[in-house]
Formats: C-alpha cells, structure tokens, sequence
C-alpha cells in the first residue's frame, strides 16, 4: 500500500520518520505560533530534517497507576516513558503531552521524559501495606521497548523487581525489543504470572512506515511473536487501531498472521481522536491519501455518533452503528475460524512476594 500523495496542501513539510508534520497546539495553550510562508521556499522538498529526540530524566514520585474504567482489563499500570518516539500519528496517548506544557505533535514524539527512579519506586509501592496485587499492565499509554529503552533499560529495570517478587505483569508493545528480555518473561509465564500482547495495525509495510514510522515493522513484530509463543510465553495480537476505508479490511490478514505466528487470543480497537489527534490525523490523511480522507472521517464519524471521537465507555472502543456492528461480526467470525480466544486464563496473583518479607505475601485483611 502506498501514500496517495506527497503534497496536498496539508500544512508544514513532514519531517522524515516522525508522524506529525509540526508542534500542534494544545488544548491549554493560549497562543500558537504559526510558520509564516514567504514565498522564498518554491521547490523546497516536501520534507525535511528529522528534529532530534531529547531525552528527559522525569523523577517521579509515584510509578503505579489506577484506574477503575469499566472497559479495560486491568486496574494498575506502569508508564516509565513519556512520550513515544514511535511516532505513531494516531495515538490516543498524545493528548498526555499537554499536561506538561508540551505538543501533542512533534513534542511527543520527539521530547521524550523517562522515570530512571521507577523501579526503586515500584519497590517501595510494593512494599506498602496498603498494596493489593492485581496484574500491572505495561503499554498501555506509551510503548515500554520504544527505542529510547535499548540504552536506558528501564523496562528491564522494571520487570526485574517484579520477577523478584512474582508479581504479575502484561505487556503491550509495537516492537521487537520485547524478545531482549525473554529471559525474565519466560520464567514468569512458566508461573502464570506473565502476558505479551503486540499490536499490529497494517501488514503493508509503506503504511506502517508512514503511520507507524519508528515502530518495528509489520513483518519483525510477527517474527517477535513466534519467538515469545515459542518461548512458552502467552501472547496475543491487537489488530488497532482499525480505520474504515484506510486499514479495516486488513482485519482478518491481521488475525491470521498473528494465529500462525502461535497467538492465542486478539482484539481489536477503532480509531479513537481525543483532543489534539483529530487535527493531527486529519492533516496526516489529506497529506498522504487526500482523495480518500473526507470518505475515512465521514465513515468514522457514523461510527462516532456524528463525531470524530467518541470518549464513552464501551463504545470509545467499538464505535456504534451498522459498519461498527460488522466490524465485531467480522472479529468475531475470524477469531472463531482460526481458534483465537477460546481461553482466556487470568495471571495469578496469589504467588506475589512483599518486599522485605519471605513467602507468599500475608495480610491480615483483604
């Protein structure tokens, strides 16, 4: 699959490798500057540069965080990153740049924070006794193997305290990095205490690239899966998101690629646009598929009930109407047809240790 377009009017020249073209403004800004043309650019290429990625030490004071959302399996999670340089143009995750008076555009991906406290806080987290064990989910806003992980190890870091405490974990990640660290997974999964997940949006790889520009590609994210099946470690595949007219018909593709590299369970996510991302991703459609961008954001609209986002419960996940509706049909035939979901074990908890103390954990309620 390829870009339909270079050039369509779409703003700022598109930076190589990145996924927005330029710093949007946030939704807490008062001002925005705007690049001013004056007409000395004529025959400049399309793109330009890449802007460099700065790296920030973050020194959190918490690591853990909850949350009690009906459609989400999983209560506490750990975001050691902020920030991916991923890039992915659609990530629900960039509105969370704004909070720390940066882009959701070129800032999130580019000026990445990091948590180099974070497992001495998880240690101490823990160890508090009002700590209850419940999976800890990893993934979940920003990837934790983006690349800034190859020098910084902090997911690593991470899943080593909680191999020392047999403490449950799942991961979700575009990337192959996740196979540097099977040597902590797999002894965990022998236990019930661990879960990867990759998410898989295209299997074409000029899509990927385009989209999805510093994530692995397709074709490594499916060569990581077997490598973790074939490691003894439970896996799954996340076709999302899924965008009508754009990637929706790769759907079944998706799960059959993930089936045969041993996958055992799937789902799916439509394309979510909070706050900043409906300008982000509308720009990236009319600069690279300008003759089918108004088709994408009407049929997605029908899907969001006459918006571009739709932030409800159950519904930010699916969308609603007719071509929602077919799309879970569609899910759910294929995964029925290729033996995806028919177990869905839950990690143990009831082998956590407590810092500090020998055995199995010891409460004296709960």
């Amino acid at each position: 699959m390829r870009s339909e377009s270079k050039r369509s009017g779409a703003g700022a020249a598109q930076p190589r490798g990145r996924g927005a073209s330029r710093n949007v403004k946030s939704r807490f800004d008062r001002f925005e500057t705007v690049p001013l043309d004056d007409g000395d650019h004529a025959g400049f290429e399309d793109e330009t540069e890449s802007p460099p990625t700065s790296l920030t030490a973050d020194n959190a004071r918490t690591i853990i965080a909850t949350n009690d959302s009906p459609d989400v399996p999983f209560t506490q999670s750990i975001n050691s990153y902020r920030g991916c340089e991923h890039g992915c143009v659609y990530c629900f995750a960039r509105p969370s740049h704004a909070y720390l008076d940066l882009s959701p555009g070129l800032d999130f991906e580019t000026r990445i924070l990091y948590k180099p406290n974070a497992p001495e806080l998880l240690r101490q987290e823990l160890a508090k006794a009002s700590y209850r064990c419940s999976p800890l989910a990893m993934g979940t806003n920003t990837d934790p193997y983006q690349p800034a992980e190859r020098r910084l190890r902090l997911t690593r870091s991470i899943i080593e305290v909680l191999s020392e405490h047999r403490h449950p974990v799942s991961i979700v990640t575009k990337s192959n990095l996740v196979t540097r660290d099977l040597d902590l997974l797999a002894p965990l999964a022998r236990e019930n205490l661990a879960s990867v997940f990759f998410s898989i949006t295209t299997l074409h790889p000029k899509l990927a690239r385009t989209m999805e520009p510093r994530a692995s590609t397709p074709r490594r994210r499916l060569e990581a899966m077997a490598r973790v099946v074939g490691a003894g470690v439970p896996t799954g595949v996340l076709a999302s998101p899924m965008i009508p007219g754009l990637n929706d018909s790769e759907l079944e593709s998706i799960l059959e690629a993930a089936a045969a590299a041993g996958a055992g369970t799937a789902g799916y996510i439509l394309l979510r646009l909070p706050h900043e991302v409906k300008i982000l991703f509308t720009e990236w459609l009319e600069r690279h598929y300008p003759t089918r961008a108004k088709k994408i954001l009407n049929r997605l609209r029908e899907m969001r009930g006459g918006d571009l986002n739709d932030p409800r419960f159950e519904a930010r996940h699916t969308g609603e109407g007719n071509h929602a509706a077919l799309l879970r049909r569609r899910f759910e035939i294929a995964c029925r047809r290729l033996g995806l979901n028919l177990e869905r074990s839950r990690l143990d908890c009831s082998r956590f240790r407590v810092p500090g103390r020998p055995g199995p954990q010891l409460r004296i309620f709960g």
